[in-house]
């Protein structure tokens, strides 16, 4: 029986992933931020797993959305690994507070830690590990700061991008992922515990 509950488990959790990948593919721009950040709703389908199933999954989930789409990367790898550094780190978070506070409360904290979480992972991200590699495997700094300067003066140095851009953009991606995930939490894991639990029923 727990055999075939853990399936059940492992298919709804690659479900949401697959969600989660197509998901990536619709994105937009955000006026004054760099070119590279576009803003997506990808992160919904794997924060809603982390809720249901926990910190382990979603982050499963982040890894696997990722593999995905470095088959078809235009970033050397860059982006698919900011995406992970990020979504895997908005999961973890969420899923780690929602289990030991399961509440309704518990969900707004989890949020709220989330997003602070990813504003700073993010930053830290950029600065030591993304921009470095981006700017060794794809594009020279010079180029990345004029690419950004056209959409934004401010964002004049790696500290600019960093201040102007990765902070506002993570804050803006989680709060609407967090808000997203929040209303349509209750519905959405209500169907999934059911469709998981009916193999426990029938056995």
């Amino acid at each position: 029986m727990k055999k075939q509950i853990s399936t059940r488990r492992l298919v709804a959790t690659g479900m949401l992933a697959a969600v989660s990948a197509a998901l990536m593919y619709i994105e937009m721009p955000l006026p004054l931020m760099p070119p590279f950040l576009k803003l997506d709703i990808s992160a919904v389908p794997i924060m809603l797993g982390s809720f249901v199933f926990g910190p382990a999954s979603g982050v499963a989930m982040a890894l696997l959305k990722a593999l995905v789409h470095l088959l078809s990367t235009q970033t050397a790898g860059v982006g698919e690994l900011a995406d992970f550094l990020i979504t895997g780190s908005f999961a973890l978070t969420a899923g780690l507070v929602y289990r030991v506070w399961h509440t309704r409360r518990g969900a707004l904290a989890a949020c709220g830690l989330s997003i602070a979480v990813i504003t700073v992972v993010g930053a830290l991200a950029n600065w030591f590990i993304l921009l470095p590699f981006y700017a060794a495997a794809y594009m020279p700094y010079d180029a990345i700061l004029s690419a950004c300067q056209a959409i934004n003066p401010a964002i004049d140095s790696l500290a600019g991008y960093i201040l102007f851009g990765v902070v506002p953009f993570n804050l803006i991606k989680g709060t609407l992922v967090a808000l997203i995930t929040f209303v349509v939490y209750k519905r959405i894991s209500g169907v999934l515990h059911r469709w998981v639990d009916r193999e426990r029923r029938t056995v």
